[in-house]
Formats: structure tokens, sequence, C-alpha cells
């Protein structure tokens, strides 16, 4: 008599459901896309900084009569353009929240293989920022973290292409700190206004950059704990 086949092994459960995974995967994908076009707004507002700054670097250098107070307005449109690209980089930065929660606790238990790894209450924060977005960082923060990325070199550029338009341009010879404190009124401006616009610009920018550096703990770690496994 025949022996009846041996019944196969039973197929094991899934590691989550595949309407889940489905419905998890377009949600990642949709708020990767989010932060993505951010991303990009963030770099138009900073080729707008370069180009107003190159344009005005061309004009002073050229034009020996254009005066150097010029160099002020070149400032105060870097300053827009930071304030505006901050703005923006709040948006991306709460839109990027929620992609690292999903990367934390979504994808590395699939990858991983290990359902138990979904610690926290990772989905009802998911949920209650859906519901009522937030930014997670303050103004100013936002301000530091995109003038410690880019825009502290633009201003340090302006501030000596400033100097250097002062001693090429001056109508006397600078033969001094006397002779060039003079030289920075210019107009309507006393020499005392410029001096404190020149160094109130390059203590705040050094100011802020410090502050973020001991305060803020950035977008990402410089050097992981696991960075040397991923070396080729």
């Amino acid at each position: 008599m025949d022996e009846p086949p041996p019944s196969s092994p039973p197929l094991p459960k899934p590691l989550f459901e595949s309407s889940y995974v489905t419905a998890m995967s377009h949600f990642y994908r949709g708020e990767l896309g989010r932060i993505m076009a951010w991303r990009a707004r963030l770099d138009t507002t900073t080729t707008w900084a370069i180009t107003s700054t190159t344009t005005i670097f061309t004009v002073a250098f050229t034009v020996r009569d254009v005066p150097h107070i010029i160099f002020f307005f070149n400032i105060a449109i870097v300053w827009i353009m930071l304030w505006i690209e901050a703005r923006r980089y709040r948006f991306y930065d709460a839109f990027r929240a929620r992609v690292r929660m999903l990367e934390a606790h979504f994808l590395v238990p699939v990858v991983m293989e290990n359902r138990g790894m979904l610690q926290g209450e990772w989905k009802k924060l998911v949920c209650e920022d859906l519901l009522l977005p937030s930014f997670k960082i303050s103004a100013f923060e936002a301000v530091g973290r995109r003038l410690k990325r880019n825009y502290s070199f633009i201003f340090l550029i302006i501030l000596t292409a400033w100097v250097t338009k002062i001693f090429m341009h001056a109508k006397l010879p600078i033969q001094g700190f006397r002779s060039f404190y003079d030289a920075l009124a210019v107009g309507g401006f006393p020499k005392w206004l410029v001096a404190l616009i020149f160094i109130g610009t390059l203590v705040t920018v050094i100011a802020i950059n410090i502050y973020i550096a001991k305060k803020s703990a950035g977008e990402i770690s410089e050097f992981g704990t696991h960075r040397s496994m991923w070396r080729i």
C-alpha cells in the first residue's frame, strides 16, 4: 500500500501584513519626495545669494566711483536670503523628521526581520504630526544651521571684499588705522555707523556659529559609532 506523501511544512507567518507594508512604503516614498522638493528650494535661495553677491562684486570693483557702502546692501540682501532659506529649512526639517521616524521604526525592523524592535509610540507620534503638523526646530536654530552650512562663507567673503574696496578706491592714501577709519565715511553714512555695521555683522556671524555648534545637535553626526564599517 502506497504511503501518503509527506505534508509540506507550514509557511512561516509574514512579519507584517502585505497591505500594511504596501501602505507604509507609499507613505515613505511620498514623504521622501516631499523633503527632496524642499531640499531643492534651499539650493535656490543659496544660488540667489551667491548670484546677487557676484553681481555687486562686479559693479563695485569695475566702477571706481561706486561707493563701498554698496556692500552694506549686499549684506542686507544676503540676510534676507538667509531668512527665507531658514524658513524653508524649517519645513524641510519637519518633513525629514517623519522620514527619519519611518526609517528608524519601520525600515530597520523590516531589514532586521525583527518585529520586537518596534518600540515606543512612534505610530501615535506620526499620526499626531499628520493631523497637526508642527516645526521641530526654532527659527533661530534654522538660521544658525543654514548660516553654519553656507552663509558664513558668503558673509566673510563680502566683508573681505568691503575692506579691499576701501583700500583700492580710497580718495586719500590709507597709511594707518586712523586713515582707514576716516575712509569709512561715505555719502550720508558717518564712519562710526559704517564701522558698527561691519563689526556687528562679523560678531553676529561668529556668535551664532559658536552658539549653534554648542547647543544644536545638527542634521547628522559627523562620525557615527560604526562609521568604519562603511569604508570601502
